[in-house]
C-alpha cells in the first residue's frame, strides 16, 4: 500500500489555509473533470479527478486533516489507524486493509485510514474447535465514490474484491448505481461478503455512497447550489448569462437591481427525487468588483459616484 501525499496532490503546502485548499481543489477539479476534457483524455482525467476528490475529502475536513498530519513517517508501521476501535474509520477487531477493493474510487490508503470499511464478525469470534456450525457469513462494508453525473443518470460500476486468506486473484462483479442515489446511502450487493460456514450462504457487501465533490455545485438533498459571480453593472442593469448545469449550460435571466446574496432558481436542474422528478438548481449571486482599473475607468466610476443617488443601507 502506497502512502498518499494529499498536499502534493492538491499542490498546496502543509500549512495551507482552508481557503487555499478549497481554491486549489476547485481549480484542479474543473481542469480534470471528465466532462471538461476531450474524449481521448477522459480515462486519465477520471482517475486524476478521483485522486483530487480523495485528497480534498481528507484535507477539507478538520478532523481528518488532523489525523492525516499525525500519521508521520512511520505510518506504514502502525498496527492500525490511530484510534482504531474508537470510531476512527476502522473496525473493532479488524482492519480495512484485510480486504482489497478496486473500482470504489478510493485508494487502499484512504480505505485503511479514513474510509468506512468494516467487516461483520461471527458471534464468539467465528473460530475455535469442535464441529462446524452452519452460520451465514459476515457482511462487509466499504465506501463508494459516486459522481453527481452518475447520481443523475444512474450507472454501473465494475468492482473487484480480494478477501483475506483466499487463494487466487480478486473476484470481479458489477454494481448498479441507481439514479438519485444520495450521500450516505448504502447499496447492497448480495452474496459478496464473507463466506458462510458449513454450507450457509455468504454475507453481503454494503457500499456506502460518498458523492464526489464537484468544482461548481454544492449538494443539499436533491437540490444543487451554484455561486454565480456577477460584475456590478450586470447586477444593476440586468443581463442574461449562461450558467452550468449538470451536463450542459443554460441561460439565466438576471433581473435589474439584483443584490448580492440573491438566490435565483432553475427548476428541474437538480438531482432526481423519488418518483422521477428532479430537484432544483439555486444560483447564489456574488458581486465581484474590479481590483485594478484604468485611468479612463476611474474617471467613469468617479463620475458615477458624483451623480448617483444611491445610498447603501446600514
Amino acid at each position: 500500500m502506497r502512502f498518499k501525499d494529499y498536499y502534493e496532490t492538491l499542490g498546496v503546502a502543509r500549512t495551507a489555509t482552508d481557503a487555499e485548499i478549497k481554491s486549489s481543489f476547485r481549480k484542479l477539479a474543473r481542469k480534470h473533470h471528465p466532462d471538461m476534457v476531450p474524449e481521448s483524455g477522459k480515462a486519465g482525467a477520471e482517475e486524476r479527478f478521483k485522486e483530487i476528490n480523495e485528497a480534498y475529502e481528507v484535507l477539507s475536513d478538520p478532523e481528518k486533516r488532523k489525523r492525516y498530519d499525525t500519521l508521520g513517517a512511520d505510518w506504514d508501521r502502525q498496527g492500525g489507524a490511530p484510534g482504531q476501535g474508537a470510531g476512527y474509520g476502522g473496525w473493532s477487531g479488524g482492519g480495512s486493509s484485510d480486504f482489497e477493493f478496486e473500482g470504489t474510487g478510493f485508494s487502499d490508503f484512504f480505505e485503511r485510514f479514513f474510509g468506512g470499511s468494516q467487516q461483520g464478525f461471527y458471534p464468539g469470534g467465528g473460530g475455535g474447535g469442535g464441529a462446524a456450525t452452519s452460520r451465514k457469513g459476515g457482511d462487509v462494508e466499504a465506501d463508494l465514490l459516486v459522481s453527481l453525473e452518475d447520481s443523475l443518470h444512474g450507472s454501473t460500476r465494475e468492482l473487484s474484491l480480494k478477501r483475506p486468506g483466499t487463494a487466487g486473484g480478486a473476484k470481479s462483479f458489477e454494481v448498479r448505481i441507481p439514479a438519485g442515489v444520495r450521500e450516505g446511502q448504502r447499496l447492497r450487493v448480495a452474496g459478496q461478503g464473507n463466506p458462510g460456514r458449513a454450507g450457509a450462504p455468504a454475507g453481503d457487501l454494503y457500499l456506502r455512497v460518498r458523492l464526489a465533490r464537484h468544482p461548481d455545485f454544492r449538494v443539499e438533498g436533491s437540490d444543487l447550489y451554484y455561486d454565480l459571480n456577477l460584475a456590478p453593472w450586470d447586477a444593476v442593469l440586468g443581463t442574461v448569462i449562461k450558467v452550468p448545469v449538470l451536463g450542459s449550460r443554460v441561460s439565466l435571466k438576471i433581473p435589474p437591481g439584483t443584490s448580492a446574496g440573491t438566490q435565483l432558481r432553475l427548476r428541474g436542474h437538480g438531482l432526481p427525487k423519488k418518483g422521477g422528478e428532479r430537484g432544483d438548481l439555486y444560483t447564489s449571486i456574488q458581486i465581484q468588483v474590479p481590483t485594478q482599473i484604468s485611468a479612463e475607468e476611474r474617471e467613469h466610476w468617479e463620475a458615477l459616484a458624483r451623480i448617483s443617488q444611491f445610498t447603501p443601507e446600514p
